[in-house]
């Protein structure tokens, strides 16, 4: 029985070691150089070392097996570990060696089983290691996550590379859902993945693109590469099958900071903040859909949180008043309806419903104020009924927000029945849809509101998810042609507008809806409407959004000298 050289031994095995706790400089070549010496010293034909994450793992075999030394041998396992970590790993170390060696001494088998725990020691921290830094440094779908992105953040700042160098972004791939539903969802899931590659690869090395989770991503990139990644933004085409040549075209919201000479940062809420702002700014409808952060969007920011903190205590002291605006047939001058508008009175100020409606929109308090606007309006119907004067039709704009609620209907008639208000008095003004799914609730909700004999109208019409499907499905009352469609003064008959303005008439009053012209000012406007056979109108000609006393004289006279408006 030959034992092992203890020198030599001690001399390799200090090496190993050592090489194990070269954290920054490990050489895995100069590593398994080391293991080899060692296996030929003692004669072994096999090492595997495997790694599980937990025991389930291990049972269907799905972990890292690693062989670093195989003389192709063969032969019976003469050391065999398996250690559960406290974060129940797995790790499992075997020597194997040939039956025609000649036996160990006692002595070199504690050596070898000493190597062995230490290679076992060595693994577990290392995959223990990558599996912290999977689990804190990526989502569960393998995307890069916040906190690798502020990782990448801080690293920079910390070596003067951050300041005056670098952009950071936060982006939204736009109508996803649609592509979602196009071509379905696991070819939608290839779709974001070639995405983010995409977009990783124009980051580079020292950028980092994250993922907030769904189709919402933020990144980091040198101030060059800006004009790049915005393009890509913009629009490209990305494949989900290559082979088939079958791809989409992807394009993004974006929110852009540059990140100044004089930036200092504290925390995570420094840049966030700054790229939400822009974010939430190239979101809104009308403008750029890549927007670069301005201080004027932190005053608008604090601006949004004054509106939040107000709201609560001005519903309740019932600061929101309801305006409202006539609805007239440009043929008689009669008063043949009314818009529900909401003005905010704080005090001595006016708050602009385009100051707070957006804000509200953000939540579920906008729903709260529909709500409120509804019930109001359904309070001055009755006091009117009461002291004997005929209402009209009045309509209430609902937010699209409600359409996730699923006794939006039932909330609807409890408001309206507990003030005992015939339903032919009231109108609910719905926006388009954007999705397939906010479609099929919107067709439930105004089916249902018809046949309880409650008026329904379309507002914004050309502007949703497929405008032809909305008035061919469901059974509107009215469509309300928004004042874009309206031509202007200077226009001829065959200007585009006007060709389309007559259209959208014609196609309304074939199919039975009744069809009014928002933002009507002029005398010439409302010879357009009785030109193409509009009959109704609303629009500063006749008046603006009324306080309930005056309106209630205009319900009072029900009707407008039309030769007075017209001269």
């Amino acid at each position: 029985m030959n034992l092992v050289p203890s020198d030599r031994f001690y001399a390799l095995f200090e090496q190993m070691v050592e090489e194990m706790n070269n954290i920054e400089n490990f050489d895995r070549d100069r590593f398994v150089a080391i293991l080899t010496q060692l296996s030929e010293m003692f004669r072994i034909s096999k090492g595997v070392t495997e790694f599980y994450t937990n025991e389930n793992k291990e049972k269907i075999g799905e972990g890292e097996i690693i062989i670093d030394y195989d003389n192709g041998k063969g032969g019976p396992a003469i050391i065999y570990h398996r250690i559960v970590t406290k974060s129940q790993a797995v790790i499992k170390g075997t020597i194997y060696r040939a039956e025609d060696e000649e036996p160990l001494s006692e002595c070199d088998l504690k050596r070898l089983d000493l190597i062995v725990l230490q290679l076992l020691s060595f693994v577990a921290r290392n995959r223990l290691a990558s599996a912290i830094e999977a689990l804190g440094f990526y989502d569960d779908f393998g995307y890069k996550n916040r906190r690798a992105f502020f990782r990448q953040v801080e690293n920079l700042y910390g070596q003067n590379k951050l300041n005056g160098n670098y952009s950071a972004l936060m982006m939204n791939m736009r109508h996803f859902s649609i592509i979602n539903q196009d071509i379905g969802r696991s070819n939608g899931d290839i779709v974001l993945r070639n995405f983010y590659k995409l977009l990783s690869a124009i980051a580079d090395t020292d950028g980092i693109v994250s993922r907030l989770g769904g189709d919402s991503f933020i990144a980091l990139l040198r101030n060059e590469l800006v004009e790049h990644i915005t393009s890509i933004l913009r629009g490209v085409p990305i494949y989900y099958d290559r082979e088939n040549e079958k791809r989409v075209l992807v394009s993004a919201s974006a929110g852009i900071y540059h990140i100044p000479e004089d930036f200092t940062f504290e925390n995570a809420s420094d840049i966030m903040d700054k790229i939400l702002s822009a974010y939430q700014s190239a979101k809104r409808p009308g403008n750029e859909s890549i927007t670069y952060y301005s201080e004027n969007m932190l005053k608008k920011k604090d601006n949004d949180m004054r509106i939040m903190q107000l709201f609560e205590p001005a519903i309740s002291k019932k600061e929101f008043k309801v305006f409202y605006q006539p609805k007239v047939d440009v043929e008689t001058g009669e008063v043949i309806g009314a818009e529900a508008l909401c003005r905010w009175i704080h005090g001595d100020d006016i708050i602009s419903p385009a100051e707070f409606i957006p804000v509200l929109e953000q939540g579920n308090d906008i729903c709260r104020l529909d709500f409120y606007i509804l019930d109001v309006v359904c309070s001055d119907i009755r006091r009117w009924l009461d002291a004997c004067i005929e209402p009209v039709r009045t309509s209430v704009n609902l937010s699209r927000k409600h359409l996730v609620d699923i006794d939006l209907l039932q909330h609807i008639i409890d408001i309206i029945d507990s003030h005992n208000v015939p339903h032919q008095y009231i109108e609910i003004e719905l926006t388009e849809t954007t999705t397939d799914v906010e479609f099929r609730v919107l067709k439930r909700v105004v089916s249902g509101l018809q046949e309880l004999g409650i008026y329904t109208s379309v507002d914004d019409f050309g502007m949703g998810y497929s405008s032809l499907n909305l008035i061919r499905e469901i059974p509107w009352n009215v469509l309300k042609i928004d004042r874009c469609f309206l031509p202007a003064d200077d226009e001829n008959e065959s200007s585009v507008t006007s060709l389309m303005y007559r259209h959208v008439v014609a196609m309304a009053l074939d199919i039975g809806l009744e069809c009014i012209t928002e933002g009507v000012e002029t005398t010439k406007q409302i010879e357009i409407l009785r030109a193409n056979h509009c009959r109704y109108a609303q629009g500063y000609i006749f008046d603006k959004p009324l306080p309930r006393d005056r309106f209630e004289k205009i319900l009072n006279m029900h009707r407008y000298d039309l030769e007075e408006i017209l001269k």
